[in-house]
């Protein structure tokens, strides 16, 4: 009798967390585009909630803490990009240069960046967010490291390598931060280009 019963909720537990895996990735993704298209002051539990389609409650259940949702929704999406980038380069190192500084580029291009963005700004003014973030960001900021390194076919044993690799994020971060107000696609074209050259001397 006691075995009948356990096959029975095995059975059952699967698709519960099948669904409850589905709901934190809706409440992640509509954490991101919330903070994208409202920024930290408009982005509240409630509105996200909303947005995901799922209760108030079932959205702290999952995140305790709006903190929480935030700082777990730009994760989320950060793995996902650089899952993403490592998928169009699946050989490793590449030999188009100008392709992965390309694709560097377009991770501060679209709204994870715009998302981070706002979390940042809050997390400056907020003293029980800024700990999280800084931590986030570092975390997120060692992985795009080693992917660029690794897709570059960089050397870091090379004095200045591990630089100019740091160099060319925080160019494409500033072309990042230039393309939240105007479509900068024609300048940020050259300046890829222009890049791509130097770091076939350089590296």
């Amino acid at each position: 009798m006691g075995g009948v019963n356990t096959g029975a909720s095995t059975a059952e537990r699967a698709p519960k967390q099948d669904r409850s895996r589905a709901t934190r990735q809706r409440l992640l993704e509509a954490a991101l585009a919330c903070l994208a298209e409202h920024g930290w002051t408009g982005s509240t539990v409630a509105v996200v909630a909303e947005r995901a389609g799922v209760s108030r409650g079932a959205a702290q259940h999952h995140f305790p803490t709006r903190e929480d949702l935030f700082t777990a929704a730009v994760e989320y999406v950060a793995e996902e990009r650089s899952t993403a980038l490592r998928a169009l380069f699946p050989q490793g190192a590449a030999d188009d240069r100008r392709a992965v500084v390309s694709a560097l580029v377009d991770l501060y291009t679209g709204p994870l960046f715009r998302a981070a963005l706002h979390l940042w700004v809050a997390a400056s003014n907020e003293d029980q967010l800024r700990p999280r973030v800084t931590e986030l960001e570092a975390r997120v900021g060692r992985e795009t490291h080693r992917i660029a390194v690794d897709l570059l076919g960089a050397d870091e044993s090379h004095p200045g390598t591990r630089e100019t690799v740091q160099g060319l994020l925080d160019m494409a971060r500033g072309l990042g931060l230039a393309n939240l107000l105007t479509d900068d696609r024609a300048r940020r074209e050259r300046v890829v280009t222009q890049w791509a050259a130097l770091l076939d001397e350089v590296l």
